[in-house]
């Protein structure tokens, strides 16, 4: 079983489509360990992305009803995340595609962070990065962090309007593999991750 950690550079930058593609790409598991806020979970929006039978869905560790930061959404619901009890599901085999809450430095209590969680699941990272003023450098920060810390990276995922010369300064200075360029679409439904779920195979063995 291999396990892929979804991250990205900021709150609504694309990682649950990006998880979706890849549990559509690689027939794999799907996990949220932390989900902050329940009115549309992500792990509900995944299941109606998805036409396979094949991968399952695991429960959240923790689900929290308020959409903010982990710490302060367990906080008022007066619960501490604890990393040693969120454990790795069962997926009987099949790939797990783990998708994080915002990004790598976002707090899940008073002293421990996305990146720790990243750690302790021992998870390889997929880096999501979409394009804005100033997203080049909030992408070579994480991208520094996760170095740092001595985190594995599979590569990364640009999301939004073609931007070339963002991308080709980010590829430079990270040293990352790029897996996939997600344009902007009318609309996500189950043809559009199947769409980019066979593009992704162009880069993902380079």
């Amino acid at each position: 079983m291999k396990k892929y950690f979804v991250t990205a550079i900021s709150t609504d930058s694309g990682k649950t489509l990006v998880s979706a593609i890849l549990v559509n790409a690689l027939q794999a598991d799907y996990w949220k360990p932390v989900q902050a806020g329940t009115e549309q979970t992500d792990s509900n929006t995944i299941k109606q992305l998805l036409r396979s039978s094949h991968s399952v869905i695991h429960k959240e560790a923790y689900c929290l009803d308020l959409a903010a930061s982990p710490h302060l959404s367990a906080k008022k619901q007066g619960v501490h995340i604890d990393l040693d009890s969120i454990s790795l599901p069962d997926t009987n085999g099949n790939d797990l595609i783990i998708e994080g809450a915002g990004g790598i430095l976002v707090p899940l209590n008073e002293e421990q962070c996305v990146a720790d969680l990243i750690t302790k699941l021992d998870a390889e990272v997929i880096l999501v990065s979409n394009h804005y003023l100033g997203s080049i450098n909030h992408t070579l920060l994480t991208a520094q962090e996760l170095k740092r810390r001595n985190i594995k990276v599979k590569g990364i995922v640009f999301n939004g309007p073609l931007n070339e010369e963002s991308e080709r300064i980010i590829l430079k200075h990270t040293g990352y593999t790029f897996l996939l360029r997600i344009l902007p679409e009318k609309e996500i439904n189950a043809f559009t991750i199947s769409k980019y779920a066979i593009t992704l195979f162009d880069h993902w063995y380079e």
